[in-house]
This record gives C-alpha cells, structure tokens and sequence, in this order.
C-alpha cells in the first residue's frame, strides 16, 4: 500500500506524522513525502520533465533497507591479470573490463528514472569510481556538499533527504518558494489569510499526487495559520471536491484522504486540539471528517530521533532537547487520551460520505 504525504516544508512530515510514518515501514508499506515549498526563489528549481524523471517515490522505493554488505562476501575466485594463472573458464581481466563497461550502461539507463544514480559493479571490488551499492544511501547524489556555503533552504532540503533515508522513505521536492521569500513579512503575514494572489499550487500538486499512485494521501489541517500551510490544506480540500475522473481512470479522493495535526502548533494552540474549531474546514457537501488515532507508542522515542534529523530548525521551534521531548510526549499522551488509547497516539482526520 502507498501512502503519500504532503509536507508544506521539510521536517513538516517528522514533526506531525513521524509516528505513523515508521508504523508503516515496520509494516511494509510505501511512504513518500511530498515537500512543496522546499525552494527559496520564485520558480521552482525543476522544471516538470525533470520532476517526471526523478524521485518516482514509491516507484523508485528499492533499495529501501540494506539486507547485507556485499563488501563482507568474498569471491569464489581471484581474478588474475595474467591469463594463464587462471582456469580456462573464467574470464580474463580484459573480458571482465568489457562486461564492466556494459554493465555500466544498463545501469544509466535504469537509474535514469530514478532520484539517485549508481555505476554498476560485477567484481564487488569497491573503488570511487565504482562503489558497492549496499555500502551507500539508498537515495540522493553522491556529490560533496560544502555545508558552509549552503543556504538555509539547501540545508532544510539535506535534513529533509537524510530523514527519507532515517524513515526508508521516499522524498520528491517540488521546490516552490516558501512564504517568506515570496513577500510575506513578519508573523502577521505569515501567520494570516493568503494574498489575492498567491494561489494554492493545486495542478502541480493534483499532477504528482496522481502520479504517484497512492492509495492513501495525508495534507496538513493548517492549525497555527502558517500560510503555506493554509495554501497546502486547501488544494486537499479543493481535491475532496472533485468528481472521478473516468477518461483515464482518474482516482476520487474522498475515503483516500485524511488532514494531520500540525505539531508543535496544535500543541501551543489553547485547549484540546479536538474541539470542533480545529477541523473546521470548508468542506464539499456530503463529506465529513472523523478523527482516526495511531497508537505511536512503540515509536514515539523514533519519532523524537527523525525529528533531531532537523538540526538546523530545533533552536527555532524548541528551547532545547528536552524541550523537544516535553512538548512531543505531552501532546500525544494527550491526544491519546481525547482518543482512549492507553500511551501516546498521533490523531488524523479522514474523509468520509455520511
């Protein structure tokens, strides 16, 4: 089963929903995290073709773990640069070097369609050039980053790509400016309606979404205002509006689709983030939401860790570590108890026809 989820900007997905993302993998399921507003200019840093050809996501989910390190297994045989110190049935180096080449190009061309690249290896010999694949990260590029001259996006989007491979999840960044460099100014701007003409980002969203395939699709309720947020949360609302579309078949959305807590926010918001006012969405006749709870208990010290995967946005959101681990275990005991479930449980809304 696939589930996606719609992140307005990295670490959104560890900090609402890191607990029920690790009860899917444990179970085997597919996650793919959608991160929209990743970018920091004002045109997304990819153009359409080149999302179409990286980060499939579920589809380009493999390897998702390491089941074994090749470099541990030795060779049955050496290979020998002289000919005649080797059996008559085993190829020579030159031979090797050919099937090496051609190797080469098969894997270009399967990794194309994928968000990462790897050359191929027939010897398990590892070198720069030709790493063994269960010794490196199952997504990404394999190019040095210079942290230093990293910006503030650059950075969210490497602490993003490193929590996909902490979860074994799937990353896609569609790289939309966020709100603060597209004009909005000060907590009033950010934290208020959207402009007139800051429209939701819905056909580029509705277009991958459909891409992906999912089964289940999870978008942000906007608790705490943030308008990109806000921007988020309404291209899932506009989608539950939708007919089916039967040209290709098209998916329908109600049923499929569910709206997530947004943490820390519910949780400094006054009261019980259950009461109505927190779900009080401008919903299509004959659709309705009903709160779901996933028990995280087994999982919430995992989410803790995903959630330090953010290094850089820790000091902005908590005063230290413990802070971190106060607010995250209060609020889900909390919800868990709105919800009678004994430990600690993270809340999502799903649609549903009366």
């Amino acid at each position: 089963m696939t589930h996606v989820f719609i992140s307005p900007h990295p670490d959104d997905i560890a900090l609402s929903c890191g607990g029920l993302v690790a009860s899917l993998r444990e179970l085997g399921q597919s996650v793919t995290i959608l991160t929209v507003y990743s970018g920091d200019s004002g045109e997304s840093d990819g153009a359409d073709h080149q999302r179409r050809a990286l980060g499939f996501g579920t589809k380009a989910n493999h390897p998702l773990t390491e089941a074994f390190r090749r470099t541990n297994i030795g060779a049955d045989y050496s290979v020998s640069a002289d000919p005649a110190k080797s059996p008559p049935w085993l190829a020579d180096a030159d031979r090797l070097e050919i099937t090496q080449q051609r190797a080469n190009t098969s894997a270009r061309q399967f990794w194309q369609r994928a968000a990462w690249t790897r050359s191929a290896n027939i010897t398990n010999v590892e070198t720069d050039a030709r790493p063994i694949a269960d010794s490196i990260g199952g997504q990404g590029s394999l190019a040095r980053i210079d942290y230093k001259a990293a910006d503030t996006a650059a950075m969210r989007r490497i602490e993003d790509e490193r929590y996909a491979y902490f979860a074994e999840a799937s990353v896609i960044f569609l790289d939309l400016a966020d709100a603060a460099s597209r004009g909005y100014e000060g907590d009033g701007e950010l934290l208020g309606a959207p402009r007139d003409d800051d429209p939701a980002p819905f056909d580029l969203l509705r277009s991958e979404i459909v891409r992906l395939e999912p089964q289940m699709v999870y978008f942000p309720l906007a608790i705490g205002g943030h308008v990109d947020h806000q921007l988020c949360r309404d291209v899932g609302v506009s989608l539950l509006g939708e007919g089916r579309r039967w040209v290709m078949p098209g998916p329908g959305f109600v049923g499929a689709l569910s709206f997530y807590e947004d943490f820390p926010y519910a949780w400094w918001s006054e009261g019980d983030s259950a009461r109505a006012d927190a779900v009080a969405l401008d919903l299509p006749t004959g659709v309705n939401v009903e709160a779901q709870y996933s028990d995280i208990s087994d999982v919430l010290a995992r989410k803790a860790a995903g959630i330090r995967v953010y290094a850089s946005q820790l000091p902005r959101l908590f005063e230290s570590d413990q802070s971190m681990l106060d607010d995250l275990y209060g609020f889900h005991a909390r919800v868990a108890l709105a919800g009678g479930v004994n430990g600690y449980a993270e809340r999502y809304w799903a649609t549903v026809k009366p």
